[in-house]
């Protein structure tokens, strides 16, 4: 029996894989909890619609993510950081910093986790930190950093 799953089966598929099962298997287990549905023309039908829906979906939030990139390229972020004798910081700038300082000065909302920092910022000056916006698409902000004494 042709089975569509609804959600992931261990050892047998994921979500929106249709899969060959015996019948037993298919009545007992996949259709009595609620793991998939019997593949009729409907139900392929709808699978189909709905696989065209998440592609379109997907498309629009890239084409958003890469937006945001270009428009984030454009801007920079402004923080200070205390030091004392020599330049020698106290702490360093982390991606919650970063992250409320563009909530705060560019009235843009950015997860501090999809912030990546390679290394922690200790120094002042410009540095460009790398965003990952979509699993395809990294922006790039910069942020000054002056001595604060």
């Amino acid at each position: 029996m042709k089975v569509i799953l609804t959600e992931d089966v261990k050892s047998l598929g994921k979500a929106g894989e249709v899969v060959e099962v015996s019948d037993g298997y298919a009545r007992n287990f996949i259709l009595s909890k609620k793991k998939g549905l019997e593949a009729t023309a409907s139900n392929m039908n709808n699978l189909k619609l709905k696989k065209q829906n998440d592609e379109r979906i997907a498309k629009e939030q890239f084409e958003e993510a890469k937006a945001f990139a270009a428009e984030l390229s454009t801007k920079e972020v402004k923080l200070s950081i205390r030091s004392g004798e020599g330049g020698k910081s106290f702490g360093s700038i982390t991606s919650k910093e970063i992250a409320a300082a563009a909530e705060s000065q560019l009235s843009m909302s950015i997860d501090k986790k999809k912030i990546v920092l390679k290394d922690a910022i200790k120094t002042a000056g410009i540095h460009t930190v790398q965003i990952k916006l979509h699993p395809k698409v990294t922006g790039e902000l910069k942020v000054v950093v002056e001595e604060e004494k």
